[in-house]
């Protein structure tokens, strides 16, 4: 039960409608023993006496109790919900809410379409056991406790000839819940898995088929959902083996049940609707006991559902705010790195060894080299989304952990090299980030990204509805609105990472010009293969291999017969190349 205990604040401040629901459940459960109680009157005192007078009077009785019954199981099956639905409720966006606070970190290593499982049918398998499961548990003990309290008030010795194979079957069921629940877990995982598989392929459905690898993606699903498959046959092996087992040890109850009590009832120890009022809580134990082995099934699936869930909410956040956090309206600009190490995780190698530099505000820093040598890893710890290995960050001559995330954040405006957009309109992706700007800044920061012509010659303008990830536009269009999202929060600190890579070089010429009065009042990272997009910095880092291997302007870089100038013959030659191929 601890993974319960774990997950008991979401469904105890709830507890009115589950209170609720089971003192209902133990108004249904006293009726239904009254059934063979009634059935026993009929046969003992109405048939077998002859006072037929009694029948209608049992029959309205019948009736009445039936009607209560009725009642009250609608009472105790919707407060039974209500307390499973309004728990996972609170449930459901408090993993929600983890999910955005969680770090870079958590994702590098989490697979979407496992987290989608888990905020689906794993929440989903948590709140069928909350609703249903526990009601059904405290359903079977009610039922068993007070049929062998009639039944002893019948005949004690009959009694105990009836559950003295219950033990055995107690076994069984025991077993069985040993067994099962490390096969749900493992079936859960795969879910996992095949969410995943679908999950990638959706998303990479473009690659798939420029590349022809359409089968190669069906052999490949088919192993997943081939592997959940042979989950779900062995967990079904366990039910089929342990079935017919409990069924056979709770027939034993029900053949030493009629033999011995038929002896009873020859001898005059027993009136006849007493054996019939008998064989009815008879089953009211057996067959709890052996659909216990169905709870035991939600159990053990609710089990792993929580402890899948548990693995989000008690995962480390590892970067928060630290008490009393600085909130700031506008950071000024100035970024210091000393002496900065950075490392992914204790495995890996260094991502970033030794870096330091200073960004004076308003100052623009060009950051180049190879894929892998570290340019983005140094923006990233501006933002805080790693913390550095060893080594200090300072913004505005305070540390970068001392500032609220909020406050960091919403001061530094980020263009991915991947330009992510939402499924909302233009206008909503361009004011993302700054939820109130007028409908004149957005068209401003539009202008600016050299955006403002191609969207006003879409259908609905601004207020055109993207598909998925931007689907619709060019690269080029969404890495463009992606600049815009970025201007529109008016940051001190601007990180282009790459930002004009997917743009041809008459648009790209057209930022860099919207730049240069963008950029101005702000400290502006940029990231680039391109040195035509870095000749204008005021300082450029050259990377290799997680260190700053040379730095200055690109006038002295290029003089300086270094791995700068290397990068800049190896692009004047490839463009004279095509130039002279053109001309050819």
């Amino acid at each position: 039960m601890e993974t319960f205990k774990k997950l008991k604040g979401f469904y105890w401040p709830h507890k009115k409608y589950f209170i609720t629901s089971m003192i209902f459940l133990v108004l249904v459960t006293g009726i239904t023993i009254v059934y063979p109680m009634i059935l026993q009157v009929t046969i003992d005192d109405v048939i077998l006496k002859g006072n037929y007078q009694l029948i209608p009077y049992l029959a309205l009785g019948f009736i009445g109790v039936m009607l209560i019954k009725g009642a009250a199981t609608f009472i105790n099956q919707y407060t039974g919900d209500l307390f499973g639905i309004t728990s996972v409720y609170h449930l459901r966006n408090e993993l929600y809410k983890k999910l955005q606070y969680l770090p870079f970190k958590y994702y590098d290593n989490a697979k979407t379409g496992d987290l989608m499982s888990r905020l689906t049918a794993d929440v989903e398998g948590f709140r069928f056991f909350l609703s249903f499961g526990m009601s059904e548990l405290l359903r079977f003990v009610l039922l068993i406790g007070i049929s062998l309290s009639v039944m002893f008030y019948y005949s004690v010795s009959l009694t105990f000839v009836t559950i003295i194979s219950l033990p055995f079957l107690a076994i069984a069921v025991y077993k069985f819940d040993k067994a099962v629940h490390p096969a749900f877990r493992s079936i859960r995982k795969s879910f996992g898995k095949l969410n995943t598989n679908v999950q990638e392929n959706i998303s990479g459905i473009n690659t798939v088929k420029s590349l022809s690898r359409e089968e190669f993606q069906i052999g490949k699903f088919n192993h997943s959902n081939s592997d959940y498959k042979d989950k779900y046959i062995f967990t079904s092996i366990i039910w089929a083996k342990y079935f017919p087992l409990m069924e056979f040890l709770g027939n034993i109850c029900v053949i030493g049940m009629l033999g011995y009590g038929g002896y009873l009832v020859i001898n005059g120890d027993l009136m006849p609707g007493e054996l019939v009022a008998f064989y009815s809580l008879v089953g009211y134990i057996i067959f709890p006991i052996m659909n216990l082995g169905f709870v035991i099934n939600m159990f053990s699936q609710s089990k792993a559902s929580g402890e899948r869930l548990l693995e989000i909410l008690e995962a480390d956040e590892l970067i928060k705010d630290v008490d009393g956090a600085i909130e700031k309206n506008r950071i000024e600009g100035y970024v210091e790195f000393k002496n900065v190490d950075l490392k992914y995780s204790e495995d890996d190698q260094e991502a970033l060894s030794s870096i330091s530099f200073k960004a004076e505000p308003g100052k623009i820093i060009g950051l180049i080299g190879a894929t892998g040598s570290g340019k983005t890893s140094i923006t990233q710890l501006i933002t805080r989304f790693y913390e550095p290995t060893n080594g200090e960050i300072l913004v505005d001559h305070v540390p970068v952990n001392e500032y609220s995330l909020n406050t960091l954040r919403r001061n530094i405006g980020f263009v991915l090299q991947e330009s992510f957009l939402f499924s909302s309109t233009i206008k909503a992706n361009i004011s993302y980030g700054r939820p109130e700007a007028t409908m004149e800044e957005i068209i401003e920061a539009a202008k600016r990204a050299q955006a403002h012509d191609f969207i006003m010659e879409l259908p609905d303008g601004y207020d055109t509805m993207l598909g998925e990830r931007g689907l619709g536009l060019s690269g080029g269009q969404k890495q463009r609105i992606a600049i815009a999202r970025a201007i529109c929060v008016d940051p001190g600190i601007l990180i282009l990472d790459d930002a004009t890579s997917a743009v041809d070089m008459e648009t790209e010429f057209k930022i860099q010009k919207a730049f240069k009065e963008v950029m101005k009042g702000r400290t502006t990272f940029i990231i680039a293969h391109r040195i035509s997009s870095l000749k204008h910095a005021d300082e450029i880092l050259v990377l290799e291999n997680g260190k700053i291997v040379e730095r200055g302007k690109h006038d002295f870089l290029l003089s300086n017969g270094g791995p700068y100038q290397r990068i800049y013959d190896i692009q004047f030659k490839d463009r004279n190349y095509i130039m002279q191929s053109q001309i050819g």
